[in-house]
């Protein structure tokens, strides 16, 4: 199995939308822009948003595995993959790669 890289490349915040449907909230998240991880033989790295694993799960898994070139093409490395994570507001966008 080869390891993955998950980097954390970018993190909006859709204001907007948190102003007309978001009900305040203590505490959002605590990635930031730069982050890293590496997932040892597919599974979740410690201090990596469980949510934000669901999203990638199939794909790092895949990667872990050797295989790769998702959507016939994609990606420029084929062994990459660029996903986001589901919150809405504040979507945090990871590249994962194998390594």
């Amino acid at each position: 199995m080869k390891d993955v890289k998950i980097t954390a490349v970018r993190r909006v915040s859709h204001d907007d939308l948190v102003a007309k449907y978001e009900n305040p909230i203590e505490h959002t998240c605590d990635v930031e822009e730069g982050m890293t991880w590496v997932s040892k033989d597919g599974k979740c790295p410690q201090g990596l948003c469980p949510e934000a694993r669901k999203t990638m799960k199939e794909f790092v898994e895949a990667l872990a595995r050797g295989e790769g070139n998702f959507y016939d093409g994609w990606m420029k490395n084929p062994y990459s993959a660029m996903i986001s994570c589901n919150d809405g507001f504040r979507p945090v966008s990871f590249l994962i790669e194998a390594l």
